[in-house]
């Protein structure tokens, strides 16, 4: 198994017979949504239902995407979800400042430590502009993502190549923080496996690492799709056993120049591969 988490698999907080089959579908991370997921009336009830499942360690790492920050819910959700022994992240939907980090990892924490790993999600234009800002507002921030269905909405994008700087932008911002690369964000089309395996491939192609899931079904084609080849890993393998033999720049036998910035690449890909040099 990749030492890296590469499916993110929401579930609907309201339906814990979901969760309960999300926690054993196979993904690195389950997601319980208390946000988009839950009709409005059904709100109370998620986060009670949500509560009650996590005050034990569950068997694979568990966020719960809690209600929009500058709602009426969001405080209740996090007072409740924070102190969970069974949770291991909080994400944050719509998130459009610093100061929104901050105020969590503040109020969120319990007394007896600090905040749970908080993630970002950002769904709006000024969430993009401000994404480095975000991205280093506090430690318990563990990482950023975009919320591609708002953040649609949002720029009146018609076709879904007018994404691609926004989705560059926050792989750049998540760098420069050092946090690690964002997953990419649902394909919402359950049945359409063909076009999920493109939008990964194109997705890999621009840094991100890994894709949320809503559907079970969707969790191998996303595996395949950013788990290095055999081709990537003999490749990688025979980089760094060159690394290990020469000093300085290089070139392989099949006229592949390396350097140290190709070395590091190298060992990444052996790393996702759980067979780390």
């Amino acid at each position: 198994m990749s030492p890296h988490p590469l499916t993110w698999l929401y579930a609907p907080g309201d339906r814990p017979h979901v969760v309960d089959k999300a926690l054993v579908s196979g993904a690195d991370v389950v997601v319980i949504d208390l946000e988009d997921a839950v009709a409005p009336d059904r709100k109370a009830y998620a986060r009670e239902a949500t509560a009650e499942r996590l005050t034990e360690p569950q068997p694979v790492p568990v966020h719960v995407r809690v209600n929009a920050l500058d709602g009426p819910l969001a405080q209740a959700d996090l007072t409740a979800m924070a102190p969970l022994p069974g949770v291991s992240g909080l994400r944050l939907p719509k998130v459009i400042s610093p100061a929104q980090i901050t105020r969590v990892a503040e109020t969120a924490a319990p007394a007896e430590g600090g905040a749970p790993p908080l993630y970002a999600l950002l769904e709006t234009a000024l969430g993009i502009e401000r994404a480095y800002e975000i991205a280093t507002a506090h430690p318990a921030l563990r990482g950023i993502a975009l919320g591609e269905a708002d953040l649609r909405a949002d720029l009146g994008v018609r076709h879904d190549t007018g994404l691609d700087w926004s989705r560059a932008r926050v792989v750049a911002a998540a760098r420069a923080a050092a946090l690690p690369p964002p997953p990419q964000s649902v394909h919402p089309d359950t049945r359409d496996l063909d076009g999920l395996k493109a939008g990964c491939a194109h997705g890999r192609a621009l840094g991100f690492l890994g894709r949320a899931a809503i559907h079970p079904r969707q969790l191998p084609v996303i595996e395949s799709a950013y788990r290095p080849t055999e081709e990537e890993i003999e490749q990688a393998e025979t980089v760094i056993k060159a690394a290990t033999t020469n000093e300085g720049a290089q070139a392989l036998e099949n006229g592949t120049f390396i350097d140290a910035a190709v070395v590091a690449a190298a060992r990444r890909t052996l790393s996702l591969a759980g067979t780390p040099r």
